[in-house]
Formats: C-alpha cells, sequence, structure tokens
C-alpha cells in the first residue's frame, strides 16, 4: 500500500544558482537522487507551485515542495541474507551488522546488501526512503543500527538525528597512548583532492563534533569509546587520524601498520592482520517513535575485535614507567 508524502524546504542562499534536482537532494538527503529526478519529471516536486526540469536553476529563497506516492526503489531485490536481529516492532527494527556488509546498493554493490536483506525480512520497507535506514555504518565497521518500518517512524527517527537526541556510542582502538579522553570539533568534507576520502577541512565544511573517552590505555595502543555528536561519513576515522591517533586496521585513514619496536610476533600478526578498521557501533539510545519510551541497545564486540584487544593485553601491557605518564 502507497502513501503519500508531503515536504517542504527553503532553498539558503549559499545554494543560489544551483540545478534543481542537485539542490533537492541537499535539502531531501533521506531520499535518492533518482527519485527525487523523478518527482521534479512528474511534477510532485515543484518551486513553489511551478513545475520545473532539473536541470534548471534556483534562487535562494525559493521554495520546494514535495506532494508523493511513495513507490519501491527500482533495482533494489529481496534477497534472503541473515539478520541478527535486536529488538523489532511494528514501529523500529534493531540490529547488529556484520563488517563486511555494505549498507546500500551502489556501484560495485549491486546486490548482497543491509537493505537486500531488509527488503527480504520486511517486504513493506520497499515503500519506504532508504528502505527505512536512517543512518548509515561503513562496509567494514560492525555494530549496531536502527531501521524504521513506518513512514511516521522514519520522520521521527530523523528528527531525532537532526536535534541530536539519538546516543550513539563505539569502541575504536587507535594507534598510539593517550593520555586523556576529549572532545574533536572539526568541520569536516570531500578531500579536495581524493575523492573517496572525507577530511578535516578548515573552510567549507559541515559541522563535525566527536567525543572520546579512554577505556584502556596500552603502551603503544589505546581503546576508547566514542560518542558521535554529528554523524558525518567516516567521523570518527577522520577525526582521530587529525588527531594523529588513527584506527588500528584502517586501510584509508591509517597509513601502513606500526609495529611497535621489539613488538613479538603475536602482536606483529595481529596488528598487520587486523582486516578492517578496529571500530564498533556499541549502543544507540533513541526515543521510541510511537511510545516515546526512551530506549538503549547494546550489542557485544565482535570476534575480530576480541581477539586483538586479547592479544593488546598479553603483548602490548603497560610497563611501570609508561603507567607514570599517564
Amino acid at each position: 500500500m502507497s502513501e503519500t508524502i508531503r515536504l517542504a524546504a527553503q532553498v539558503p542562499p549559499e545554494l543560489h544558482g544551483e540545478r534543481l534536482d542537485q539542490v533537492a537532494a541537499r535539502l531531501f538527503p533521506d531520499y535518492s537522487r533518482s527519485r527525487l529526478q523523478a518527482w521534479i519529471k512528474s511534477g510532485e516536486l515543484r518551486v513553489g507551485d511551478q513545475q520545473r526540469r532539473p536541470r534548471d536553476k534556483v534562487a535562494g529563497g525559493d521554495a520546494l515542495v514535495v506532494a508523493a506516492e511513495l513507490v519501491q526503489e527500482v533495482g533494489w531485490q529481496a534477497q534472503p541474507i541473515d539478520l541478527d536481529i535486536i529488538y523489532e516492532d511494528s514501529s523500529i527494527l534493531v540490529l547488529n551488522k556484520p563488517a563486511g556488509l555494505v549498507v546500500h546498493p551502489a556501484a560495485g554493490h549491486a546486490d548482497g546488501t543491509l537493505v537486500n536483506a531488509l527488503l527480504a525480512h520486511a517486504p513493506e520497507l520497499a515503500q519506504l526512503p532508504r528502505a527505512g535506514i536512517v543512518h548509515r555504518l561503513d562496509m567494514e565497521t560492525s555494530g549496531i543500527m536502527v531501521v524504521a518500518r513506518s513512514l511516521s517512524a522514519h520522520h521521527h527517527l530523523v528528527a531525532q538525528l537532526q536535534a541530536r537526541t539519538v546516543k550513539r556510542e563505539y569502541c575504536a582502538v587507535c594507534i598510539g597512548a593517550m593520555t586523556g579522553g576529549g572532545t574533536v570539533d572539526a568541520p569536516m568534507g570531500r578531500h579536495p583532492r581524493h575523492r573517496k576520502k572525507m577530511a578535516v577541512l578548515a573552510a567549507g565544511g559541515k559541522t563535525a563534533i566527536t567525543h572520546y573517552r579512554v577505556t584502556r590505555r596500552f603502551a603503544h595502543h589505546t581503546r576508547i569509546a566514542v560518542n558521535l555528536e554529528t554523524g558525518r561519513t567516516h567521523q570518527i576515522r577522520v577525526h582521530m587520524a587529525h588527531r594523529h591517533y588513527p584506527l588500528v586496521g584502517d586501510p584509508l585513514y591509517g597509513g601502513r601498520p606500526r609495529i611497535p619496536k621489539g613488538a613479538s610476533g603475536e602482536l606483529i600478526e595481529a596488528l598487520r592482520g587486523f582486516p578492517r578498521q578496529a571500530l564498533h557501533a556499541q549502543a544507540l539510545g533513541l526515543i521510541h517513535p510511537e511510545s516515546g519510551q526512551e530506549m538503549r541497545f547494546e550489542c557485544p564486540l565482535p570476534d575480530d575485535l576480541l581477539a586483538l584487544l586479547e592479544v593488546l593485553e598479553r603483548e602490548d601491557p603497560v610497563t611501570g614507567h609508561e603507567q607514570q605518564q599517564y
């Protein structure tokens, strides 16, 4: 059964003169570019009361108005892929995503994604923006995610994320011995030269705030708990590398494995062989969209991260001299 959605947004001054479809993608990020273009062509997405073409330019202050029927995203197919579901009801679904699972179909990953698995588990998600997914995890980041199961729940969860009331806590293992926790408040955007990377930008970046605290110190590494105030792409990875404490195993921001002087063979093997960034979404707090109840969910650390921590405990312990530095 389809649903009618109604949306409205005003074009900010900085987007004056940009294409309508590009501006719509910025103002309505919960919907795919292809869906927004289809709405523009059908007249379901208008500039004020006028129908325009996707390539037409808009002006600052223009009102974009959407009144559209939600239909299934073209090309997204249901596939029977196992899901580790922590909780579900008629409004939300909370799951533990394994490392290596892509969230959305995209170039290079047309199927075998979390979206494909969700459509098989709950076919009604085909009617929702991005199959009900309101926040993402990187392919090689494991851990907890929430998915909306109705349009009203989707709007409610998106509003919570925008209001920064959703609590997200991550476990990460960093290269380097930290002396304490802190906050990284550094705007982020697309890297100016490497388009697959994000970066801290002195100008033009979006607000990005990461809070972290030390939970276990090793001689040359640190386990931290991270709380996100914002949710930019690769935020934790970029911010910790910016602080010169990149995540163990991060191929994009960590560089080559840093092997401590005098490291044992077991420690060398553990560091060189860790297959991904050492990052796990461990806990999630939110307000239930229907009941208004505050809810908190947790999922245990995956086996690969537990094994890494066990090796660090044995092979990279803090000595008496190093303990005095903290």
